[in-house]
């Protein structure tokens, strides 16, 4: 681990970006699982994780066309999950290669 503070900031900073990207993804996967079941729409929980989807799986939105609509919009939010993890996992490991190499002492 390291020994100094500012490497230590570093990797505080990188555990909460891989966290934040992970819970996005997780998110945006119980939107996908709502979507599959057909959950009511009008639901505060159902809305909160498709405000969640709209937001930050924008990319991926429409991205398949399917005969079946619900199916293509699964497989588009969990794509955006696996996106979400792999570049908050990407993101983390470059801040914490940024860190300042800690010192060694004699």
């Amino acid at each position: 681990m390291a020994s100094n503070g500012a490497a230590r900031v570093f990797e505080l900073v990188a555990t909460v970006v891989r966290v934040v990207c992970a819970v996005i993804a997780a998110l945006i996967l119980i939107h996908a699982a709502f979507v599959l079941f057909e959950a009511n729409r009008a639901n505060l929980l159902v809305e909160l994780t498709e405000s969640v989807r709209n937001g930050f799986g924008w990319f991926t939105r429409d991205l398949f066309t399917k005969p079946n609509p619900k199916l293509a919009e699964v497989i588009d939010d969990a794509l955006a999950a696996v996106i979400w993890v792999v570049v908050g996992n990407l993101v983390s490991k470059l801040i914490v290669r940024l860190a300042p190499a800690s010192k060694v002492k004699a």
